[in-house]
């Protein structure tokens, strides 16, 4: 793969693909909205991995700054004076759960969320696509959710587009040496919802996935061109009943969090 991108790269999920990509020597350019933390971030995985890091801040849910990404996202290599390598690897990861209801809500924090979680998806992808698809090599790996199975609102809504997307352009794709894979884990151990402030103490042990495991299966399945990745047997027998089920009995389970 040479050089991944990762968005959402200073925490949870995606501070994990950047520590296993950098520690298999692949090079990384980390994307967040916290400047001091991807210094920060970048500084250890340079001291500690010996991989080159380039620190790219945004926040994805601005315009401007999305652009920026899908520019790095294009470059091929070719272009005279400019060094940076080629992205063979995006990790479309950035996202947060919005922690309210929808009615009744911020109306801003739910575009913001639709910003990040769908159309960034959207965005790089296509730069990457276009990018790796010229090459002959490449892969677009999206973080979803078991969620995009359930009824649970706003975040799930965007999961099941992700999923879809990812699906679809793993069509396209095929036969061109580029892949797209979608995640789909359930509950994973990282800040994600301490930041959002959801409470998930009634969720017991057996729910949970560390976030090693997850990241290691992804990547493996990404080698292997798989489209959809969920990670362990309990959450692919738990993506198995939600898809058979009644939609009625999927809608009382009530929402995913």
């Amino acid at each position: 793969m040479g050089t991944a991108l990762v968005t959402g790269a200073t925490a949870g999920l995606g501070l994990e693909f950047v520590w296993q990509l950098a520690t298999a020597r692949h090079d990384v350019v980390v994307v967040a909205r916290d400047a001091d933390r991807l210094e920060q971030v970048a500084a250890q995985v340079r001291a500690a991995a010996g991989v080159r890091v380039e620190v790219l801040r945004a926040d994805l849910s601005v315009p401007e700054d999305l652009e920026r990404v899908a520019a790095r996202l294009a470059v091929t290599g070719d272009e005279e004076g400019d060094d940076r390598r080629p992205v063979g690897l995006l990790v479309n990861n950035a996202g947060f759960a919005t922690a309210q209801s929808f009615v009744g809500g911020d109306l801003a924090v739910e575009v913001s969320a639709l910003d990040v979680m769908v159309r960034a998806v959207l965005v790089l992808s296509h730069a990457a696509a276009g990018q790796m698809t010229g090459r002959g090599r490449g892969a677009i790996l999206n973080v979803g959710s078991i969620a995009a199975l359930t009824a649970g609102g706003t975040y799930a809504a965007a999961k099941a587009y992700v999923r879809s997307f990812t699906e679809g352009l793993a069509v396209e794709l095929k036969g061109t040496g580029v892949t797209a894979t979608v995640l789909s884990p359930g509950f994973v151990r990282t800040e994600f919802h301490d930041r959002a402030g959801v409470d998930m103490s009634t969720i017991p042990d057996a729910g949970w996935l560390d976030a090693p495991t997850v990241v290691s299966e992804a990547l493996a399945d990404v080698r292997r061109g798989v489209v959809l990745s969920t990670p362990s047997v309990r959450y692919k027998a738990a993506a198995a009943l939600l898809r058979l089920a009644p939609r009625v009995a999927v809608r009382a389970v009530g929402k995913y969090r």
